[in-house]
């Protein structure tokens, strides 16, 4: 007796290239970073990222700019 596969659903949906290409893009990603669930870091390492955690927020000004603009998929 076989045994069915499971296969992703389908969705069809009529897009400009842009949004396409970008959900193509995070589909990507999300396979490429699917085994990327635990990280591993050693003491000077984690100390260093728990550092940039507790710096003070700064202004960013490009990224206000960014987010303040249209999304590709507007």
């Amino acid at each position: 007796m076989a045994i069915a596969e499971n296969k992703p659903e389908r969705i069809e949906v009529r897009t400009t290239p842009n949004p396409r290409a970008s959900l193509r893009q995070t589909a990507v990603a999300e396979d490429t970073l699917a085994d990327r669930r635990l990280f591993r870091l050693d003491d000077e390492r984690w100390q260093a990222f728990q550092d940039v955690l507790d710096r003070p927020v700064a202004d960013k000004p490009r990224l206000a700019r960014l987010l303040a603009g249209k999304s590709t998929l507007e």
